[in-house]
């Protein structure tokens, strides 16, 4: 799959800039940045949920009490 993308030249400097600092192609830039964005997305929902469930039940566990839920 391929796509364009429209940048001023500031962006497009920017970028160029960024990828060859990290010896990228734009396209690898883009992609890796992409990803990484999604990554940090679902990281932080993924806390935030965790964060909810202790708040909803701040029970928490000792390392003994969790070796042996977890019978190691």
């Amino acid at each position: 799959m391929s796509f364009s993308i429209r940048l001023t030249k500031e962006e497009k400097f920017l970028a160029e800039s960024y990828a060859k600092l990290h010896s990228l192609s734009l396209g690898e830039a883009f992609k890796k940045a992409l990803f990484e964005k999604i990554e940090d997305e679902y990281d932080i929902t993924v806390a935030n949920d965790a964060y909810q469930e202790y708040v909803e039940n701040p029970k928490t566990y000792s390392h003994e009490e969790v070796k042996e839920i977890l019978g190691l």
